[in-house]
């Protein structure tokens, strides 16, 4: 029998909750597939620095490295915004995905049907939506430097240093031809290279690139008419390529057309070793112990762990199944609520998830 060591890194606010209900659909479906799964929960995030004073512990992340894959549900609350920046649970983010070499962000945004009315978007403009942010994680501004404060100056300042060389371009992009030759082979590379000469080597790094690929149909877009375009037209779009802080905000935008930010997933990959996967939205303290989260992106990420870490395809079909089976019936949590449904809590979802499975 196969059996998968995971890590889970369930944070902070909602991130018990949520992974609550994961926990249970890997179990029901372990059994179903006749898989052995073996979880391990690792202080992560802020409850990591209360226990550990490093929101990344050096332990957590060993075990991530030795792990198969790991599941990570959500970091961060207010209480640590005055903490030093390296002290902060998203410092710990940025720790894990450099300690794991995790270079691409894979989030997909697909319409769910059943959903096409709780997005703020017309029906008509979001139908069709279909599309993947592949977001170069480990570089760019986030982690260039220098970077800093200078205080010995009569007004206050701060720098932050983008860049980028050509290899960290290259293999980014090499992921979104991968992914592309399994959709439409369309590409959209956004960037600001009329301001930017960091853009300038993207852009120019991404042709070369995608040049070597006939099949692939290259555009580029400027980020300021690439997030117009999206709220604009997004079924134009297939595959989105950009850098570490565009595809920050893009994926974020791209998020909020399926009606929530609950919804979905992403993952985390390098070319050796486990990936993370994880939701896309954050922590939620204020609805954090109310059992009304919304489970489904953590699911849905779960999916992505099976189907892209441990090759378990058919189980992570399953769980897609049950969400869209759970949805047509009209069950939805409270940021999905509309007037034909029923609200269920962030459990009794989960419950009704694996009724289906």
């Amino acid at each position: 029998m196969k059996s998968y060591k995971i890590v889970l890194l369930s944070g902070d606010g909602i991130g018990p909750e949520i992974s609550e209900v994961s926990i249970k659909i890997l179990k029901k479906l372990s059994q179903k597939y006749a898989f052995e799964i073996d979880i391990k929960e690792e202080y992560f995030g802020g409850i990591a620095y209360e226990k550990h004073k490093d929101p990344a512990p050096k332990v957590t992340l060993e075990q991530c490295k030795s792990s198969d894959a790991v599941l990570l549900a959500c970091v961060g609350d207010v209480k640590y915004d005055s903490l030093p920046r390296e002290l902060r649970p998203e410092s710990g983010l940025l720790k894990l995905r450099s300690a794991l070499n995790l270079f691409a962000n894979i989030r997909p945004v697909k319409i769910r049907k059943s959903l096409l009315d709780s997005s703020s978007l017309k029906k008509e403009i979001i139908e069709n939506v279909d599309l993947i942010v592949v977001r170069e994680l480990i570089g760019g501004i986030y982690f260039g430097k220098p970077r800093g404060q200078i205080t010995n100056t009569e007004l206050k300042k701060a720098f932050n240093t983008m860049v980028y060389d050509s290899s960290e371009i290259e293999r980014i992009t090499e992921v979104a031809v991968k992914i592309a030759n399994q959709r439409s082979k369309k590409i959209c590379s956004v960037d600001k290279a009329n301001v930017l000469e960091v853009s300038q080597l993207w852009r120019d790094t991404v042709l070369d690139v995608t040049s070597k690929y006939k099949d692939i149909n290259l555009s580029n877009l400027y980020v300021d008419n690439a997030a117009m375009q999206l709220v604009k037209e997004p079924s134009q779009f297939d595959v989105i390529l950009t850098n570490n802080l565009f595809g920050d905000i893009l994926s974020d935008l791209a998020a909020m057309i399926t009606g929530s930010i609950g919804m979905l997933p992403s993952a985390s990959l390098n070319n050796t070793g486990p990936g993370v996967f994880e939701p896309v939205h954050g922590s939620a303290p204020d609805i954090a112990g109310k059992n009304i989260a919304n489970p489904i992106a953590m699911a849905l990420s779960t999916s992505m762990m099976l189907k892209i870490g441990l090759n378990e395809k058919e189980a992570a079909d399953d769980i897609e199944t049950a969400i869209d089976n759970v949805l047509s019936k009209g069950y939805r949590t409270l940021d999905l609520k509309n007037e034909n449904c029923q609200v269920l809590s962030c459990s009794e979802i989960g419950e009704k998830i694996i009724q289906e499975i």
